[in-house]
């Protein structure tokens, strides 16, 4: 009998991330959701394991690599092996750009940028021998922005260039690194969106979770490892459009 693949998902308790962990266990993996919402997370996997599936929560500051470290431990001598690894954990914290402090933009960026790299490396260990698959979530604000969105900026374009210098420092161990980068996804109250919000997409409507996780599938497949290296933009053709006032 095959074993099951094991796929971890940080910031997997809720929104994109819960979305990312259903596709994965509705595709047969056993889950590891990483998070630090104890509570939301241990939900979520006691409700996939009542229905027969694997999941498993652990809770990790995903930015502190010592934490980190002590996870991959943890996992190794449970699973002994992974195969594909999900870095989707990040904070949306926007701040004035005259009052952000160093702390503000310490915690942004550990969060969401070191904790790609962090993750990775200890990921890599464990897939050395036989491949894998690494997707980052990054995000369209890494090439367009909105005022006082400096560190959530900077920590999401260091995604999109870490990517592809991991894809290639990988590759002789068949690690396959891509990112996708969302735009605008409504993680809960859908139905409350305006018309303008959504026929101001080329596609008509603004994202769901699942768009993501569909993607982050299909780039987990072995048939899909022509692609390495990418950065997956799904956003509704929001970043192709042109924007005149009249």
């Amino acid at each position: 009998m095959e074993k099951r693949k094991i796929a971890i998902v940080t910031g997997g308790a809720n929104g994109i991330g819960e979305a990312i962990v259903t596709a994965f266990v509705e595709k047969g993996y056993t889950v590891i959701l990483i998070d630090k919402d104890e509570k939301k997370g241990r939900e979520v996997c006691k409700g996939w394991k009542e229905n027969g599936y694997q999941a498993e929560f652990k809770w990790c500051d995903v930015g502190n690599y010592e934490a980190v470290q002590k996870l991959f431990k943890e996992i190794e001598m449970e699973y002994e092996r992974i195969d594909i690894l999900v870095n989707n954990a990040g904070i949306s914290k926007f701040k004035d750009f005259w009052e952000m402090s160093e702390q503000d933009w310490n915690e942004v960026i550990s969060t969401n940028l070191s904790s790609v790299f962090y993750l990775t490396k200890q990921a890599a260990l464990l897939m050395k021998e036989q491949g894998g698959g690494i997707i980052n979530i990054a995000s369209t604000r890494a090439s367009m922005a909105e005022p006082h969105t400096e560190a959530y900026s900077a920590s999401k374009g260091g995604i999109v260039a870490l990517t592809h210098s991991l894809a290639m420092t990988l590759s002789d161990h068949y690690i396959r690194v891509n990112s996708i980068s969302p735009g605008w996804i409504a993680t809960e109250n859908y139905g409350d969106l305006r018309e303008v919000d959504h026929f101001q997409h080329p596609s008509k409507r603004v994202g769901r979770p699942e768009d993501i996780a569909r993607a982050c599938v299909f780039l987990s497949q072995e048939e899909n490892d022509f692609i390495n290296g990418e950065n997956i933009v799904i956003d509704g053709g929001m970043t192709r459009k042109m924007i005149y006032e009249h």
